[in-house]
């Protein structure tokens, strides 16, 4: 199993929806186990800054330095949701 990244920001709203998916998710039997490592770019850039020329919005999700998913402005909980199954699943294999 392989642990997926989340780059976030405080305050963001796509970054809570993706945190509302992930919780979630960790609800499931399925997914239980996936391990989800937080980085919040404003309060640990020494962590975030080698994602930091993959991705521009928040919350991205990266899987062994691979981003899987990043969110763009006015996305909705479904399709942010629909993003993180999609990682989970990644991070399954």
């Amino acid at each position: 199993m392989k642990k997926i990244i989340m780059i976030k920001i405080p305050g963001c709203p796509y970054c809570a929806k993706a945190r509302k998916a992930i919780e979630e998710l960790h609800g499931e039997e399925k997914y239980k186990s996936v391990p989800v490592e937080e980085i919040d770019e404003t309060t640990q850039p020494e962590l975030a800054k080698p994602y930091g020329k993959d991705y521009y919005y928040v919350p991205s999700l990266f899987i062994d330095g691979k981003k899987q998913f990043e969110a763009k402005p006015g996305m909705d909980y479904d399709t942010i949701k629909a993003a993180v199954v999609k990682a989970f699943d990644e991070a399954l294999q």
